[in-house]
């Protein structure tokens, strides 16, 4: 079963005024249903609402949203509804992203085509992290000035072909959430996280994690012909890197920061063990934010058989 777990990503930042956690769930519903996706479940405390999508999920604060849609979901048309009903004038900052995908044939859109639609509104800058032909981000913001607070930190880990282990557990049709907990040791790296988890049929996990304002979210496409898991999160990936890693064994992995100017720390800052970094870059963006992207792999030690397609 062909599925496309590579993400499109959207943060709306919105300007004082507009408290976003006001806004009915009703509202949240309609948005992801643009983006042709469904709400399966949420949780909430007073700072944040999580919402576990049919593809990915939705996260609120009083003065921002994040969405995180895979398969062949229409983000872009998601941000264009928030847009309609609020207007761009409500809007402070707005950053876009989406990565090189397994199947970009499968899409209803490519990126450029995206920010054509967001340019209609907004003026903005974009840019490529990474080469063309090898692995790579794409990412979008408004040309409007914006400062992070100092403790605005986000980090993505996104891992490829996954230990024969691992995915022998993660594609057992009986595997139950408990059992994926144990494998992420989800108790050692998130105490005190409240959890939001969905094991999909016949294939695939997402979870949301809050504590406070903070937030931690897995997606997992785990069959053999698109191997896929991603991390977000805004507490210090750095200090819980190595434990995913380590339970997923992943041939190369992607990690990626965001972390503001005024911090100028930015980057993976652990040893790779036996990775080593085929791509890094680290650029400042005019949003107020530094970014940093890199690929990481392992020389295999086996040879590949062909996977049969006919």
């Amino acid at each position: 079963m062909i599925f496309e777990g590579s993400e499109k990503k959207a943060e709306i930042i919105v300007k004082d005024g507009l408290n976003l956690l006001e806004i009915p769930d009703t509202f949240w519903a309609q948005l992801v249903e643009k983006a042709k996706a469904t709400i399966l479940s949420s949780v909430k405390n007073e700072k944040l609402k999580a919402f576990l999508l049919s593809e990915s999920s939705l996260f609120v604060w009083e003065d921002r949203m994040l969405i995180i849609t895979c398969g062949q979901t229409t983000l872009i048309q998601a941000i264009d509804f928030f847009t309609s009903e609020y207007g761009k004038d409500s809007i402070k900052q707005l950053i876009f992203q989406r990565k090189n995908e397994y199947f970009s044939h499968m899409q209803h859109s490519t990126f450029m085509d995206d920010i054509k639609l967001l340019e209609n509104k907004f003026d903005g800058t974009a840019f490529r992290f990474g080469n063309i032909d090898d692995h790579h981000n794409y990412i979008y913001f408004l040309d409007r000035e914006y400062t992070p607070s100092v403790d605005d930190h986000t980090f993505e880990l996104l891992m490829y072909e996954i230990s024969c282990e691992a995915r022998k557990l993660l594609t057992d049709e009986n595997v139950t959430k408990e059992q994926i907990r144990d494998l992420l040791k989800l108790d050692e790296i998130l105490p005190g996280f409240e959890l939001d988890d969905f094991v999909f049929n016949p294939y695939g996990y997402s979870l949301n994690a809050i504590k406070d304002d903070n937030y931690f979210t897995c997606h997992i496409t785990p069959q053999e012909e698109c191997p896929y898991i991603s991390f977000e999160t805004d507490i210090d990936m750095k200090e819980i890197a190595g434990v995913l890693i380590d339970a997923m064994e992943p041939i190369s992995y992607d990690f990626i920061e965001f972390c503001p100017n005024q911090d100028g720390n930015c980057g993976l800052n652990v040893n790779p063990g036996e990775y080593k970094a085929k791509t890094q870059v680290e650029s400042y963006l005019k949003c107020g934010y530094i970014m940093y992207f890199s690929h990481f792999y392992k020389l295999r030690t086996n040879r590949l058989t062909p996977y049969k397609l006919l």
